[in-house]
């Protein structure tokens, strides 16, 4: 779809920056194929006229930035939780896409009845966790294999949820004809490829390790259900792909440990790094989440590494995250020695869905 974008602070507080985001996220929804989320989200900013319940009072007058806060899909995650316990039976047809619904009052009378069940989902920010993403960290290290760092990598990654992208190495990908990892694989993935396809090269993956301030244990129902709860209703190969995750983390937990990202990345950097191996520091839709305190901790120490950073022991940093003016995801990476400069080889849908690859 065609739409102009306007530049979106992330720190804007206030009722104002309330409305703003929940618009924002519509708009977002939309671009990505999220109709149904779009509806509930619009929705929900609707309540923001005449609040009329705890749930709907505490967004309205919302204490931080709600766009950095994800604020909008905090709240439509606990909706559609609701849906997804079968507790509110009154939303199936808004998630069945079902046509003169008022959408409105339907989620005011939701709200209303299920106020006390809503209020803690305001309480973190939502766990996105997405499977489909992890297509353009494998794509990020082939490239850097073609600028001939060493093809074995010591993968980090910060804001891991519940580290469904920590089991990479357990997952085959098809990237435009180039194939990496096990057939069949616990979970297989051929996104739509746009552009040339990326360099083909052999890859290991050698290590992986994530954090989360709140990590989430696929392997407990009640928590799983929660991830589920984050997922977009309309895209129904997502919800295949976590339970499939779910297997596999019933098989092997990933290495995932509670964090904040900056403590993390500070303590990993200093650990020893084994020669002929690159150490990539990765993460997808989380750098908004992240305080920025920590965002130039975290920058601080990969600069700092990147300076000690030889040929034969590199540091990497691939970042897929939202540009909210454009309302595309992009794909960037830095490498040191030699490639300091952020570039952006590639835009992507926001769970996976199609990567359009830029670079030469």
């Amino acid at each position: 779809m065609s739409e102009r974008y306007e530049f979106i602070d992330m720190t804007a507080t206030g009722p104002k920056a309330v409305r703003t985001a929940f618009a924002n996220q519509v708009a977002y929804c939309r671009a990505n194929d999220a109709r149904v989320t779009a509806r509930v989200v619009a929705a929900l900013g609707a309540l923001l006229d005449k609040p009329a319940s705890e749930f709907a009072c505490r967004i309205a007058g919302w204490q931080g930035a709600p766009l950095a806060d994800a604020l909008p899909l905090r709240a439509a995650g606990g909706i559609h939780a609701l849906h997804l316990s079968e507790a509110a039976h009154e939303l199936a047809p808004i998630y069945a896409d079902a046509e003169d619904i008022n959408d409105e009052a339907v989620i005011a009378g939701v709200v209303r009845r299920h106020d006390a069940a809503l209020l803690p989902w305001l309480d973190g920010p939502p766990q996105t966790n997405e499977a489909g993403r992890s297509s353009n960290f494998i794509a990020a290290m082939l490239w850097l294999t073609d600028r001939e760092l060493p093809p074995r990598f010591d993968c980090l990654e910060i804001g891991s949820s519940a580290g469904i992208n920590l089991m990479i190495d357990r997952y085959h990908y098809d990237l435009g004809g180039v194939h990496v990892g096990p057939q069949p694989g616990a979970i297989a993935f051929t996104p739509e490829w746009r552009g040339s396809h990326p360099p083909m090269h052999t890859i290991e993956i050698a290590s992986l390790k994530g954090c989360d301030v709140a990590p989430v244990d696929l392997t407990d129902p009640a928590q799983a259900l929660r991830l589920k709860a984050y997922i977009w209703p309309e895209h129904g190969i997502r919800f295949a792909r976590i339970e499939a995750a779910i297997a596999a983390a019933h098989e092997a937990k990933p290495n995932l440990v509670r964090a904040n990202a900056a403590d993390f990345v500070e303590a990993e950097l200093a650990k020893p790094q084994a020669a002929g191996t690159t150490r990539v520091l990765m993460h997808s839709i989380v750098w908004q989440y992240v305080p920025a305190d920590q965002q130039a901790r975290v920058t601080a120490a990969m600069e700092k590494a990147g300076a000690r950073a030889t040929p034969d022991r590199p540091l990497a940093w691939i970042a897929l995250e939202a540009n909210r003016t454009t309302h595309h995801h992009e794909l960037v990476l830095r490498y040191w020695p030699g490639g300091e400069a952020a570039q952006t080889i590639a835009h992507a849908h926001a769970h996976g869905a199609w990567v359009e690859w830029l670079a030469r």
